[in-house]
């Protein structure tokens, strides 16, 4: 079966995007390790399906490198959302778009050059996230084999456990990070950030990534250090987010407890593949 497909990344974070909207297109979700595998395949941190939906404009699927299935992706949304502009799939008027995930109907819209993205309202309460206690999950501590991290955890529609550093390059993130994401306490595993604030509008993240191990970036790993952070008494509400990748401007609106994603989203290029 030959397959057209869009190398995309937002900074670094890279994707297969496969439009099949058709539903012509079968067993995808068992091909995303052969999809991603960077020697073997075409080489990305996940797979996006752009599909039909009922109740939005367009329905994203989300696939790891591992194979698994995730409920969201914030710089793969972004990346999405470019591919459904360039590519002229709704009318070139329309500026914003519903798209559904499994973490909810998010809406990206076009901000000049970037895309902003409404990641919706953060989830606190630790049964939902989900980690195996209630409440507020705020500098909880969480044995490691021998270490003791202080775990803030918050939902973007994906779990995420922030541990604030005093230098992130110094963590030890292919260590540590697979232990965490598979730890007892996270039911559906969970993403990891180790987030290093510089101040109050600035912060350094690097992102252990569930079922992808380290990426370059994580748009919904960026709202949940912010959230965080801000938990925290350490950030603003309003925070530069500095990634390996590059630079997303994080809002959390203390208007609408929204959370708001501003970066950018790039193709790579377009091919063929016969899987």
């Amino acid at each position: 079966m030959k397959m057209n497909f869009t190398k995309m990344h937002g900074l670094g974070n890279d994707f297969v995007v496969i439009d099949n909207r058709a539903g012509r297109l079968r067993g995808l979700s068992g091909k995303s390790k052969q999809l991603c595998d960077r020697r073997f395949g075409i080489g990305a941190d996940q797979v996006l399906i752009l599909r039909s939906s009922k109740t939005a404009d367009f329905r994203m699927q989300i696939f790891n490198a591992d194979g698994s299935e995730v409920e969201m992706c914030g710089n793969g949304i972004r990346c999405l959302a470019r591919f459904i502009w360039d590519n002229k799939l709704t009318s070139t008027r329309k500026k914003s778009l519903d798209i559904e995930t499994l973490a909810g109907i998010i809406r990206p819209e076009q901000k000049g050059r970037m895309t902003r993205v409404d990641m919706g309202e953060p989830v606190l309460e630790g049964s939902k996230i989900p980690v195996k206690a209630q409440g507020f999950i705020v500098n909880h501590p969480l044995m490691v084999r021998d270490t003791t991290f202080k775990i803030t955890c918050v939902s973007m529609g994906n779990p995420h456990a922030v541990i604030v550093a005093k230098k992130i390059d110094a963590v030890q993130l292919d260590t540590f990070g697979p232990l965490i994401e598979h730890h007892p306490f996270f039911p559906k595993r969970t993403n990891v950030e180790f987030v290093q604030v510089m101040n109050k509008s600035n912060v350094k993240l690097r992102v252990w990534e569930r079922g992808a191990g380290e990426t370059l970036a994580c748009g919904t790993g960026a709202s949940a250090a912010v959230v965080a952070a801000s938990l925290l008494n350490l950030a603003g509400r309003e925070v530069n987010v500095h990634l390996p990748g590059g630079k997303l401007i994080i809002h959390w609106s203390a208007e609408d407890n929204h959370v708001y994603m501003t970066g950018p989203a790039a193709p790579v290029f377009e091919g063929t593949i016969d899987i």
